[in-house]
């Protein structure tokens, strides 16, 4: 934290706890401040697979160096062919309907199959992914009780970190996550420069370090406050 060190996180799962209704998700006020205090002394950025746009008010009045979304491939360089592909997509899943439990949100550069409240999870899931590998220029990412479909070729996650890094000539990073589409990122872990964390602990993640919940963010959140403002070492493991 003495060095330059560029702060990434995820939202959903980590800034924000996981809740049923997707649109109900929020940052709670205290760790709103703690994350405001430290984005004014470090360059803090957040990486979602969330649309940019459904971002953005959500992290209103933090001073974020930057907000990506559509899990580090927003902004684009050229929306409009990408968008093209994701309608195409849209017109081929219509059929989907009768699928029962089953929500597909538009995220404008993906696609996002909720299958949450389907009654058979694991037949859900299985039905989606096939569908799914079968689109056109797509490709798959897991995540919690959904199936995500991005335009293939386009990075990810831990291609958006890099190149945030080098653009901010950072010589190390932090990154906190909590999902399987976080492990792009942790990946880095091994290459020296990345301290990743999850939240919640898997013996299958690729992150070396775990907090074991939510409450566990508050409090590296606010050691991170404490060692960036000049303070004792934080000593988290």
């Amino acid at each position: 934290m003495r060095q330059r060190v560029l702060l990434a996180f995820d939202f959903d799962g980590t800034l924000a706890p996981l809740v049923p209704e997707p649109s109900a998700a929020a940052i709670p006020p205290a760790r709103r401040r703690l994350l405001a205090a430290l984005a004014r002394r470090c360059p803090c950025v957040v990486i979602s697979g969330r649309a940019r746009s459904d971002l953005l008010p959500r992290l209103a009045g933090i001073r974020l160096r930057a907000v990506l979304g559509n899990h580090g491939i927003e902004p684009a360089r050229d929306p409009r062919r990408l968008r093209r592909r994701v309608e195409a997509w849209q017109a081929r899943l219509g059929d989907l309907a009768p699928l029962p439990g089953v929500l597909i949100e538009d995220k404008y550069l993906s696609l996002a199959l909720h299958y949450r409240q389907a009654r058979r999870q694991a037949e859900a899931r299985r039905i989606l992914i096939a569908l799914a590998r079968r689109l056109p220029g797509s490709r798959v990412l897991e995540g919690k009780l959904v199936v995500n479909v991005l335009p293939a070729g386009t990075g990810n996650k831990g291609t958006a970190l890099v190149n945030l890094r080098r653009r901010w000539r950072c010589p190390s990073a932090i990154y906190l996550g909590d999902d399987s589409n976080d492990e792009d990122v942790f990946a880095l872990a091994r290459q020296g420069w990345l301290l990743a964390i999850r939240v919640g602990r898997s013996r299958l993640s690729r992150a070396p370090y775990y907090l074991a919940g939510q409450p566990g963010v508050d409090e590296l959140l606010a050691r991170m406050v404490n060692a960036s403002a000049g303070g004792p070492r934080s000593g988290v493991r």
